[in-house]
């Protein structure tokens, strides 16, 4: 199998990108931590036209974000619950993947240039940031699409580690 597919715990979606991510954000938010159960979401973003469900219809929960109002998508496996990618009112032509529902989670690179950490403001403690990679306290845009200014750090960071 290729990289760029991937699927459900049960096999029973499956799912391929056709070209690698625009970008990749990891996102520290209490809405990821709780998605994931873990300190936050690595999520490469495609077009939506790039994501083909290859196997099966995905279920889809509604969840309205607190930051910008706006509807999130969560697309998953009603058999066995895994969730595989969203899908965003605010961002209406991206999909962002859940990572390490790929075949294999290490098939496209993270790049500081492509990559992002947001929500730094509410990142769990011990959380190491990597040097060189743009980070945002909060989202990195604003509700009416302005751009926030990135902080990158010169070496490793590690939160509540200030």
């Amino acid at each position: 199998m290729n990289g760029n597919q991937g699927g459900c715990l049960c096999g029973r979606l499956r799912y391929e990108v056709a070209n690698p991510p625009i970008r990749t954000t990891i996102c520290h938010c209490r809405f990821c931590q709780r998605a994931t159960g873990s300190a936050y979401l690595v999520e490469p973003m495609f077009a939506l036209s790039d994501l083909s469900l290859t196997g099966g219809t995905p279920r889809t929960y509604t969840h309205v974000s607190k930051g910008s109002g706006k509807q999130v998508h969560v697309h998953f496996c009603d058999t066995c619950g895994t969730k595989l990618f969203l899908t965003f009112e605010r961002f209406p032509d991206v999909a962002g993947i859940y990572a390490g529902t790929f075949d294999d989670p290490n098939w496209f690179d993270l790049e500081p240039k492509t990559t992002k950490h947001i929500f730094l403001g509410v990142a769990q403690r011990g959380t190491v940031i990597p040097p060189h990679v743009n980070t945002f306290t909060e989202h990195a845009t604003r509700n009416d699409g302005t751009a926030e200014t990135p902080r990158v750090f010169d070496a490793p960071r590690i939160i509540g580690g200030d």
